[in-house]
C-alpha cells in the first residue's frame, strides 16, 4: 500500500468523525499528516474492528490516562462512529470501577461539555 492510499483512507475516517481531516499549522502539521496516515490511514482502517469499536477504546484509554484535550475531540467522534450518549455515560461508570474514581469523573465533565457544545450547535 502507498502512502497516498493510506493518506486517502485516513482523510476518509476523520472526515467522517469530524467533518474534516485535522489542519495544523508551522509546528503540528508533520505530526498531523502522520496522524492522518499511519494513525488512522493504516491502523483505524485495519478489519478486526470497526471504528465504534475503536472509538470506545480509544475513549475509554484516554479516560484512564487523564487525556482531556484529546478525549474531547474523540469524544465527537465516538459520537459519529455510533456510540450513544447513554454508552458514553456507562462507560465511565464502568471505568470508575477499573480506571479510577477521579478519572471516570473526569471523563463524565468533558462529555457533558461535549453534549452541551454540539446541543448548543444544534
Amino acid at each position: 500500500m502507498s502512502d497516498d492510499e493510506s493518506r486517502k483512507r485516513g482523510e476518509a475516517i476523520t472526515t467522517d468523525m469530524w467533518g474534516q481531516t485535522p489542519q495544523g499549522n508551522e509546528v503540528s502539521q508533520e505530526m498531523i499528516d502522520i496522524t492522518v496516515e499511519h494513525l488512522f490511514g493504516d491502523i483505524w482502517s485495519r478489519p478486526g474492528l470497526n471504528l465504534r469499536d475503536r472509538s470506545m477504546i480509544t475513549v475509554a484509554t484516554l479516560v484512564v490516562t487523564s487525556k482531556e484535550t484529546q478525549l474531547k475531540v474523540h469524544l465527537k467522534g465516538a459520537l459519529a462512529n455510533g456510540l450513544s450518549r447513554d454508552e458514553i455515560k456507562e462507560m465511565m461508570i464502568h471505568l470508575a470501577h477499573y480506571g479510577g474514581w477521579p478519572c471516570a469523573m473526569t471523563g463524565l465533565t468533558v462529555a457533558k461539555a461535549v453534549f452541551d457544545e454540539i446541543d448548543g450547535e444544534a
